[in-house]
């Protein structure tokens, strides 16, 4: 058994009684949202593996599941709730890549406190999974960039103030080397958001239309060209966001699973106890690594392991819910209302059925990167294994054909 550094009993000691401090001051029960939220960003409690004086502490990001236990603890909500697209992808970027430190604050207490909401502008309808492919346009007019395009599948884009975009600024190069990243205002003319509708009635993703929509060079992330690298930030963020949410010993969706199966001694079988053995040992499993790898995590971007975590995450949400229907039989047919409704909320409605649960984790193993690109990123850049055959990559992106 590894022995946990001195240090590191320490500083989890420090951010427990400082988190502990601010929900004893500032009662999730009694005060608003975002007077708790402030008051975490403040106290360097929002993000602790951020620096001091942007939401953290300067100590390692596995500290932040300390936090999150205090608050949720006392009664109070979680900000990646509320704002996962900010939380678990926006704020990281912004704190590495924004061009001052004043413009990071500026962006990051409101996206702490989710009084704005962030969302993510990077697949297109000719560049889902192949993002470096994309062809939303980015023209330097002066001090500003004029951006024009369609990008789909955008999470909450209905409800955002602003949103992280990658466009193209070079079509004269291979397509990794001609992206540049920006953030993007989207309460200004020229932005256009239309609903998707799920099969759940959901609409919680959109399709974006941006003409002639500027923004300042001051908001571009990262050098011109180098859109690539803080992109790829981003979808790492992305995808340990996705699957690191961890809990308690048999909560989540496995809870659901069992107490299912206990509600309904009627519908039990040898082989669905089976299943559902197996399903609780692997959910037990997926939750005891990302402990261990929250525990050992440094305050620097996360590696591969987001990648394992989502790609296990996605699939065994998945096969939980298809137990579920299989355990209720006839009556997961009823399901009846697919009214559209625009949530303010990812994922299933608060109180959802199974039925909704089930038919909304279909999403699962496609958002944030299919399960498909899962398994190359790890095969390719963990396993070490030859590469797929990539003829356009040292093509300038003008002269790929495209469909």
């Amino acid at each position: 058994m590894t022995a946990v550094p001195s240090t590191a009993v320490s500083d989890a000691v420090r951010v427990e009684q400082a988190a502990r401090a601010v929900v004893a001051d500032h009662d999730p029960r009694s005060v608003s949202r975002e007077e708790l939220f402030g008051a975490l960003f403040d106290a360097g409690l929002a993000f602790v593996g951020f620096p001091e004086g942007l939401g953290g502490l300067g100590l390692s990001r596995g500290l932040q599941n300390v936090v999150d236990g205090v608050v949720t603890e006392a009664g109070g909500p979680r900000g990646f709730a509320i704002n996962p697209i900010g939380y678990g992808m926006g704020a990281p970027v912004v704190v590495e890549y924004t061009q001052t430190r004043e413009l990071a604050r500026e962006w990051l207490r409101p996206l702490a406190t989710c009084e704005h909401i962030w969302c993510q502008l990077f697949s297109e309808p000719g560049a889902g999974s192949d993002v470096a492919g994309l062809s939303t346009t980015a023209v330097l007019d002066g001090d500003e960039w004029v951006l024009n395009g369609q990008k789909v599948w955008t999470t909450l884009a209905h409800v955002s103030r602003w949103a992280m975009v990658v466009a193209r600024t070079d079509p004269d190069v291979p397509k990794h080397r001609g992206l540049t990243y920006f953030v993007l205002d989207m309460d200004q003319p020229g932005v256009e958001v239309r609903p998707l509708r799920q099969m759940t009635g959901q609409a919680e993703f959109n399709e974006v239309y941006l003409n002639d929509a500027r923004i300042p060079d001051a908001h571009r992330l990262g050098d011109v060209g180098a859109g690539w690298r803080v992109a790829i930030t981003t979808l790492m963020n992305e995808r340990t966001a996705i699957g690191g949410v961890t809990g308690r010993r048999g909560s989540g969706a496995i809870a659901e699973a069992v107490g299912l199966w206990q509600a309904h001694p009627e519908k039990r079988t040898p082989v669905l106890r089976d299943r559902l053995a197996r399903l609780w040992t692997k959910a037990e499993a997926h939750r005891l690594t990302l402990a261990r790898a929250r525990r050992t995590a440094t305050a620097g971007q996360p590696g591969p392991e987001g990648s394992v975590s989502k790609l296990v995450a996605a699939e065994l949400n998945q096969e939980i819910y298809e137990f579920c229907m299989d355990l209720l039989g006839p009556e997961a047919l009823l399901y009846d209302d697919y009214t559209m409704h625009r949530t303010e909320r990812l994922a299933a409605d608060p109180g959802a059925t199974l039925q909704q649960r089930f038919l909304r984790s279909r999403a699962n193993t496609i958002e944030g990167g299919t399960s498909e690109v899962m398994r190359n990123i790890l095969g390719e850049r963990v396993l070490g294994l030859p590469g797929d055959l990539r003829a356009d990559s040292d093509r300038p992106w003008k002269e790929v054909p495209r469909g």
